[in-house]
């Protein structure tokens, strides 16, 4: 891992802001949110474009309902597959939707920073980047081959999601990565008829974090058998055109991530040597 004094990342030439999506376990919802903030984003007018760079289990493809191969421009440069008014990359678009990635960890930063490097993004406002759960290779080669805007950590309720949050946010804290706060998924269940709340998953777990921790709360998804049918069929709630509970969910998280964003200090612009 890098040291704190190391600062080896840059900026995306075009790129205005790379937002990192990430998780300390699986299964907690992170593409999800991934997916439904970049459509968020997308709605304000942003030009967007989001990176699947969970190697191992690459969901985005499904999730966005797009699929294909990656095609490249005459320069030999990557060129995103546009669905939703979103620019995608994904690994899934190289191995198949069944097939199985089995890479080593230099192979795994190799893929990240190709995708990083020789994509041919354009002008963004914004860059989405769903990275894979836990504190491996794909989060690292990221962290340190970029100048991350923020990260956004993903949880759900129950404590073990949360032990595994904290390992999260002390690695970005470490690579001295702003974590613009944390989200979580799967927080309630609303009664359709009486809008009754249960807490399956328990109650307040991302809340106390936030507050032992000291970052924001982004907001809390309710635990939603539409998000997960809109996900299956390649129409992210987001899109839902009924104004719901959880695209207002995800709209409230995307304000609360621009706000957090703005509070940042100006990034420090090194000079190059001559």
């Amino acid at each position: 891992m890098a040291s704190e004094s190391e600062n080896p990342s840059a900026p995306l030439t075009g790129i205005r802001r790379v937002i990192a999506v990430a998780s300390g376990k699986g299964g907690v919802g992170k593409s999800t949110v991934s997916v439904n903030l970049a459509l968020a984003l997308v709605e304000t007018g942003q030009a967007v474009g989001l990176l699947d760079a969970d190697v191992y289990g690459p969901n985005v493809p499904q999730m966005m309902g797009v699929s294909g191969s990656l095609e490249k421009d005459p320069s030999g440069r990557i060129q995103p597959i546009v669905k939703h008014g979103i620019r995608v990359v994904s690994v899934g678009f190289v191995a198949g939707p069944s097939d199985a990635v089995i890479y080593r960890g230099p192979l795994v930063g190799k893929m990240v920073k190709g995708f990083l490097g020789n994509v041919a993004w354009g002008e963004l406002d914004s860059l989405v980047v769903d990275l894979p759960p836990g504190t491996g290779d794909a989060s690292l080669t990221l962290a340190q081959s970029v100048q991350l805007t923020g990260a956004v950590i993903v949880t759900t309720p129950q404590q073990v999601a949360l032990s595994d949050v904290r390992k999260s946010i002390t690695m970005f804290e470490r690579l001295r990565v702003p974590v613009l706060g944390i989200v979580e998924n799967m927080s309630y269940y609303a009664n359709p008829g009486t809008g009754d709340r249960t807490y399956v998953f328990g109650r307040g777990g991302g809340k106390a974090l936030s507050e032992e921790l000291g970052l924001p709360l982004l907001g809390e998804i309710p635990l939603s058998p539409a998000v997960c049918a809109a996900g299956d069929a390649g129409e992210p709630i987001f899109l839902d055109p009924v104004g719901t509970v959880e695209k207002a969910a995800f709209d409230g998280i995307r304000t609360a991530v621009e706000a957090e964003i703005e509070r940042l200090p100006a990034p420090v612009t090194v000079p190059e040597r001559s």
